[in-house]
């Protein structure tokens, strides 16, 4: 929760009058933070099936029955913000180029033309109606698209002409293009890229070197993070 959302609250649960038993982590999305007057929350409200749940704060020092684990955030005094908030145009690009790999291969991998109508006699119409523009279009939807119908023949007829529309590789070159996102996304969270498996990601000069930097740089100082805070809640109680 902390990773994904930059809040995350942990309940100490024990008998009462009694020091905490266990501690149970609670969904980010379903807890409201009501303000206090001295700069420290007042209420904590978590809210199940429309049922709230309000876990009081002590406003001489701050302690409660719940710890709030959050990471920086800039315009908001009570909350924190996601990493997945900072890193969201990359995510929103790596989606995008996942789906359209999905519509390139259910269209058989096969950029798509045009169909270019040049009357057979010179008395006819130069254009198509709506009628037969409809029929033609439902005819190359339902028998010539999509993986099964691949490499089937077309045939044309009427003064009809297929003109191909290709794309050249470089346009096709998704792949590049997701990496990238993918890179930033792994950044965003500390995570050298060529643990994620992005190929070229040379930063470090061997996969060990990457290893170490990773938990330098992202599982000890969430550990120590987390250490810290549940010292300061946890260590007065026992």
């Amino acid at each position: 929760f902390f990773l994904i959302a930059g809040n995350s609250y942990l309940e100490a649960v024990g008998p009462a009058g009694s020091v905490p038993r266990e501690l149970w982590a609670l969904r980010p999305d379903r807890m409201r933070i009501v303000p206090g007057t001295q700069g420290i929350p007042e209420i904590y409200r978590y809210t199940v099936n429309g049922k709230a749940i309000d876990y009081f704060v002590d406003s001489f020092d701050g302690r409660a029955q719940i710890l709030h684990l959050k990471t920086f955030h800039p315009l908001d005094d009570w909350y924190g913000m996601s990493t997945l908030e900072a890193a969201a145009f990359s995510i929103d690009q790596h989606n995008d180029a996942a789906k359209w790999n999905a519509s390139l291969l259910q269209t058989s991998g096969r950029p798509s033309g045009a169909l270019i109508y040049k009357p057979a006699h010179a008395d006819a119409a130069d254009t198509l109606t709506e009628e037969q523009r409809r029929a033609l279009k439902d005819e190359l939807e339902r028998y010539f698209s999509g993986p099964g119908n691949a490499g089937h023949p077309l045939v044309l007829e009427g003064g009809l002409d297929w003109k191909e529309m290709a794309l050249s590789p470089k346009d096709m070159d998704w792949l590049a293009g997701k990496d990238v996102s993918a890179r930033e996304i792994a950044l965003a969270f500390h995570v050298p890229p060529q643990l994620v498996g992005i190929s070229g990601s040379l930063t470090f000069a061997n996969f060990e070197q990457a290893r170490l930097a990773f938990y330098d740089d992202a599982v000890l100082p969430l550990l120590g993070h987390v250490k810290d805070e549940l010292n300061n809640w946890l260590t007065p109680q026992f």
